[in-house]
C-alpha cells in the first residue's frame, strides 16, 4: 500500500516543483510535461500516468496553487474531449503501452482528440451504428461515416466505435478503437450550423486501416467501453461546478436588472423560476462532483446533462423576450471553425441558437430521460423489440 499523502505533503510537493520549474522562465510545454511527470497533472490518476493516486477532491488544491504561481494551463476547453472522454476510457480499458503512449501528450495539450460515435443513419440510437470494421491480418479495415464531430478538423486522434459483427444483436457486435486522424482514407468536412459557424464536422472513413494494437477493450465489447466514455461525457457537459448566478443564468439576471422598462410581474415570475432551477442544478452538480470523488460517474450524470440542456434553452429564450427587437441583431455570421464554445461572451442570438444543440450533443434528451427513468428511478424499461435480433436483420 503506497504511503499516505496528506494535504500538507501535497502542498510541499507543489512548492518544491514550482521552485524547480519557474513558470515565468520555463517553456510552456516543458513545464506541462514536467508537471505530468511529477504526478501533479490529474492527481487521482495512478503514479506514472500523471497522478499520485489521490482522491479527486484534492485536485482543486493543485489548480489553486498553480494558478496563484502564474503557471500555464493545458488549454482545457480546447482539449475537453480528450480530458473528459478519451482519457478515462483509455485509463479503464487501455493496455499499459496504450496508456503510456497517449495520456501524456493528451493532458499536455500536444495532441487533440475527437469522438467518432454519431452516425447519420443511427439517429439518437448509438447501438444502431453501421460503420464497419473488418479484420485483415494485424489490422482492421474501416468504412463508414460519422457526424456531429467536434474538433475533428484539429484532432490527431479519435475514439471510434464500429460494427465488427453484424450477425449478433446490435449491442453485442461493436468494437472500440483509437483512430489516427491523419491515416489515409480519413476525410473531414465542416458542417455549418444555424449559428453560422462550423463547430462540428462530418467524417468519412474509406478503407482506413487501424492496427489491432489500437483497439480498446475486447472484440465485441465496444458497447461496454462506450458506456464509460458516455458517462464521463455527460458529467463533463452538465456536471461542472460553478459559482452562484454564473453562466447563462447570470447573463439573464444582468439583462433583467439593466432593462427596467421591460419588467412586469409575469416575466419576473418566469425569471425567478429559472433562477431557482439553475441554483438547484448547480447544487446538484456539486453533489455529483462529490460522488465522483469517491468513484466513477454513474447514470446520475445523465440528469445533470438533461438539466443543463433544458435550462440553457429556456434561459436563452427568456433573454430574447426581454430584449425584444434588440435581440434580433446577430453579432457575427462569419463562417469560422472555432475550437471552443463561448455562451457568455457571445450575443443573445448566438446563445439562443447554440443552445438548441445542447439537447442533442452528449446523448439526446430523449435517451437521457430513458436512462433516468430506468437506471436512476428504477422504473420499468422501455419495450425493445429489437434487442434479440441480429443487427443485419434490423430495418434501416
Amino acid at each position: 500500500m503506497p504511503p499516505l499523502i496528506t494535504q500538507h505533503d501535497l502542498e510541499n510537493r507543489i512548492h518544491d516543483f514550482l521552485a524547480a520549474h519557474d513558470p515565468g522562465s520555463t517553456d510552456r510545454l516543458d513545464f506541462l510535461r514536467a508537471r505530468f511527470d511529477a504526478g501533479l497533472a490529474w492527481l487521482h490518476y495512478p503514479p506514472g500516468l500523471g497522478g499520485l493516486g489521490l482522491p479527486r477532491d484534492r485536485q482543486p488544491i493543485a489548480e489553486k496553487a498553480f494558478a496563484a504561481a502564474g503557471a500555464p494551463d493545458n488549454g482545457p476547453r480546447r482539449i475537453g474531449i480528450g480530458l473528459g472522454m478519451a482519457a478515462p476510457t483509455i485509463l479503464a480499458f487501455g493496455s499499459d503501452e496504450q496508456k503510456q503512449r497517449w495520456l501524456r501528450p493528451l493532458w499536455c495539450g500536444e495532441e487533440v482528440w475527437c469522438q467518432l460515435f454519431s452516425e447519420p443513419g443511427a439517429g439518437s440510437d448509438l447501438a444502431a451504428l453501421a460503420t464497419r470494421a473488418v479484420r485483415d491480418g494485424d489490422d482492421w479495415v474501416v468504412n463508414g461515416q460519422k457526424v456531429w464531430t467536434s474538433m475533428a478538423h484539429e484532432a490527431r486522434w479519435a475514439i471510434l466505435v464500429t460494427r465488427t459483427d453484424p450477425d449478433v444483436p446490435k449491442h453485442q457486435g461493436m468494437t472500440y478503437f483509437v483512430l489516427d486522424m491523419t491515416a489515409p482514407g480519413v476525410e473531414v468536412r465542416p458542417l455549418r450550423q444555424i449559428t453560422g459557424e462550423a463547430e462540428f464536422n462530418e467524417v468519412f472513413l474509406t478503407d482506413v486501416r487501424i492496427p489491432d494494437s489500437q483497439r480498446l477493450g475486447a472484440v465485441g465489447e465496444g458497447w461496454k467501453v462506450a458506456q464509460t466514455t458516455l458517462m464521463n461525457e455527460r458529467v463533463a457537459i452538465g456536471g461542472g461546478a460553478s459559482p452562484r448566478e454564473s453562466g447563462m443564468i447570470g447573463v439573464l439576471a444582468k439583462t433583467w436588472r439593466e432593462n427596467e422598462k421591460v419588467r412586469d410581474a409575469a416575466l419576473h415570475d418566469r425569471l425567478m423560476t429559472l433562477w431557482v432551477a439553475a441554483e438547484a442544478a448547480r447544487l446538484t452538480a456539486q453533489r455529483l462532483s462529490a460522488q465522483l470523488a469517491a468513484g466513477q460517474p454513474g447514470p446520475e450524470g445523465s440528469a445533470a446533462k438533461y438539466a443543463f440542456a433544458t435550462l440553457n434553452q429556456q434561459i436563452s429564450g427568456l433573454e430574447l423576450e426581454l430584449l425584444g427587437e434588440e435581440a434580433l441583431r446577430y453579432d457575427d455570421w462569419t463562417m469560422r471553425r472555432p475550437d471552443t464554445v463561448d455562451f457568455v461572451g457571445r450575443s443573445p442570438g448566438y446563445r439562443y441558437l447554440r443552445s438548441k444543440g445542447n439537447s442533442i450533443e452528449g446523448g439526446t434528451s430523449e435517451i437521457l430521460l430513458n436512462i433516468i427513468a430506468e437506471r436512476v428511478l428504477g422504473l420499468p424499461g422501455e419495450i425493445r423489440a429489437d434487442k434479440d435480433v441480429a443487427w443485419k436483420d434490423l430495418p434501416r
